[in-house]
């Protein structure tokens, strides 16, 4: 008997091809762990209603039927998948889980809706998010909050709650999160999953409800590494609907997958962690272990510095405040009330800023870009922390205001590079993961998933999930 939540999106895929295991069982099998455990206990989707399963059934039983035929719309064709609830998925309201947004129900699919139905994958529901993508932890908010499925004392992370709590409580093999401050990686770094950012301009957001114009990224988070480049290869391309979607080829991502190291040269950006009193010494000893891992599989290491991590975060934050209030702004003015307490202060920060205050950001914004090139110049790729703070508890306030300055998330936003986490081990203390995160160049993702199943290979821990009472149903 195969349980659902040990399977990886390839392992399913490679199953339905070989005629072992059809989209229709699969599905139920999922469905079946989700109503038991979904509201129960992790509170992941927040819109999978009796229509949203009759017609994901109703997808699968397609897919089963064109597998039986003969057509193969490939690796994601019959695969059930997750959206964060600000991505639009047509006839489904995309909330942002905010009250203003509550009626705003989809007229069209996102480019990537479009992309995952030319693939055949199948949609099962909304995913959990802070609201609109800027509220912290939501503790006033109308929907539940996720719980995480490694230890629910512990917080899921965010904005991409829901999708990283999804695939890790084992009810979707991928999900789609957004990016925007680390709302990818933050929370697959907590839930022991692989999230990329990819390179600006990669993926288009035609169909996602904005925060940040200038730093909004869609990507995928998965279970595994190659899991993670079949998700990319389905969304990347160019988009004329989106103005920032770039003409450059889409590679064959899992192409560099089981290619060996020699010759590589990673940079490993670790002064701020190992500087950090307070940084948390089982994450630091993960990343330290991991890099020891690339190492001995025949990379050239080299130490790489990154000076005003403070100040380029400071300036990330400033600018996405100010592109998230220009969007909200009409909604702030007329119903504030209809904007949870986080949310609103958050966006209301950016309405202290001037235009001059905003070139200037601009400006700033432009030498730490043009740092981050340095910094990666003569390297394939960056390793370093993603957070190196230890995960707050629920309900502790400073420990998560502490957070934002724990962490090397935000100065990839502001450069656009690809940037992607890999869980490295599984913390003696909290009994959540720990990760790593790996920084590209420009479109390079391939070499970043080279460089992340290398160490997934040869990763020396073996965590199959979470432990929260999941009982996941079997498929015959």
């Amino acid at each position: 008997m195969i349980t659902f939540d040990s399977l990886s999106l390839a392992d399913a895929s490679d199953q339905m091809r070989a005629g072992g295991l059809t989209p229709v069982a699969y599905l139920a099998a999922l469905l079946d762990g989700i109503s038991r455990q979904n509201a129960s206990s992790v509170n992941a989707f927040i819109s999978l209603t009796p229509q949203g399963i009759d017609r994901a059934m109703a997808s699968a039983e397609q897919a089963t039927q064109a597998l039986r035929r003969g057509e193969d719309a490939g690796a994601l064709h019959g695969i059930p998948y997750g959206l964060k609830d600000l991505i639009d998925y047509q006839g489904v309201a995309t909330t942002g889980q905010c009250q203003f947004y509550r009626a705003n129900v989809a007229t069209r699919d996102a480019f990537v809706v479009r992309r995952l139905k030319t693939a055949g994958a199948v949609f099962l529901g909304k995913l959990a998010t802070d609201e609109l993508a800027c509220g912290g932890r939501p503790e006033d908010s109308a929907w539940p909050v996720p719980s995480n499925p490694w230890n629910p004392a512990y917080i899921t992370g965010g904005s991409s709650s829901g999708s990283a709590v999804a695939v890790a409580a084992g009810f979707v093999p991928f999900a789609l999160g957004t990016d925007t401050g680390g709302s990818i990686r933050n929370p697959s770094s907590r839930c022991g999953l692989v999230g990329l950012k990819p390179t600006y301009g990669r993926v288009s957001r035609d169909g996602l409800m904005p925060l940040s114009w200038s730093q909004d990224h869609i990507g995928p988070i998965t279970r595994t590494v190659r899991d993670n480049a079949l998700v990319l290869q389905c969304i990347a391309g160019h988009d004329a609907s989106d103005k920032t979607s770039s003409r450059h080829p889409v590679d064959d991502y899992a192409a560099l997958i089981g290619h060996p190291l020699a010759g590589m040269t990673i940079g490993v950006l670790s002064e701020p962690f190992l500087q950090d009193p307070d940084a948390d010494p089982e994450q630091v000893a993960g990343i330290m272990q991991a890099v020891e891992v690339l190492r001995h599989a025949g990379a050239k290491i080299v130490e790489r510095r990154l000076a005003g991590i403070p100040h380029i975060n400071a300036v990330a934050r400033l600018l996405l405040g100010a592109d998230g209030f220009a969007v909200h702004a009409d909604g702030l003015r007329t119903a504030p009330d209809l904007y949870g307490k986080g949310a609103r202060s958050r966006l209301l920060q950016g309405a202290w800023l001037s235009m001059a205050d905003y070139v200037d950001l601009q400006r700033r914004r432009a030498g730490i870009v043009e740092s981050i090139e340095r910094l990666m110049a003569g390297i394939d790729v960056l390793v370093t922390a993603s957070g190196y703070d230890r995960a707050p508890k629920v309900g502790d306030a400073s420990a998560f205001a502490k957070s934002y300055d724990q962490q090397l998330r935000m100065p990839f936003n502001l450069s656009g590079h690809p940037a992607m986490v890999v869980p490295t081990g599984v913390s003696a203390v909290t009994g959540l993961p720990s990760s790593m995160q790996i920084v590209g160049h420009y479109f390079d993702e391939a070499r970043m998933y080279q460089v992340a199943a290398a160490y997934e290979s040869q990763a020396p821990w073996s965590a199959p999930g979470p432990r929260l009472n999941i009982h996941p149903g079997d498929i015959a």
